[in-house]
């Protein structure tokens, strides 16, 4: 499974929404120059975001985004599945039944099976406060003398 820069930049968009929250929108061009990635990318993963309810949006002068909901009711699991689309390594183990002839006696769907559950219940197990105050742990650790 590869995540793809949609989904590892709409997660680096919503820690940043959520890590600079202050009641007013924050503009594309901020989150961008923040992050280092293309203004224009993100305008294609706003509005996957934005049409799920993830974000709020304000047009026009101090507009921009922010979070709809607290960011620890954010997963990273939401937010890669919204964008990526569903995260199990391989089709069948997803699909209850395996939508394949020879799922009845295939060896290996367990496998799948189990490494989806894992990759499903640990990327939801991380919600963007996790991020926020891993983040804020790392620093405080680099400033202390």
């Amino acid at each position: 499974m590869k995540i793809s820069t949609k989904g590892r930049y709409a997660l680096r968009m919503m820690v940043d929404l959520a890590e600079h929250q202050n009641g007013e929108y924050i503009s594309l061009k901020d989150i961008a120059q923040r992050q280092e990635v293309s203004k224009k990318y993100l305008e294609q993963i706003v509005p996957i975001l934005n049409k799920s309810g993830f974000l709020k949006t304000n047009r026009g002068y101090q507009g921009g985004y922010m979070l709809s909901k607290p960011p620890r009711q954010y997963t990273v699991g939401d937010i890669l599945r919204l964008t990526e689309g569903d995260l199990a390594p391989v089709p069948c183990a997803a699909q209850d039944p395996a939508d394949c002839p020879r799922s009845e006696d295939c060896a290996t769907l367990p496998v799948w099976r189990g490494l989806n559950r894992v990759i499903n219940e640990y990327l939801d197990g991380i919600t963007l406060q996790d991020l926020l105050d891993q983040q804020r742990a790392h620093y405080a650790n680099d400033y202390m003398i």
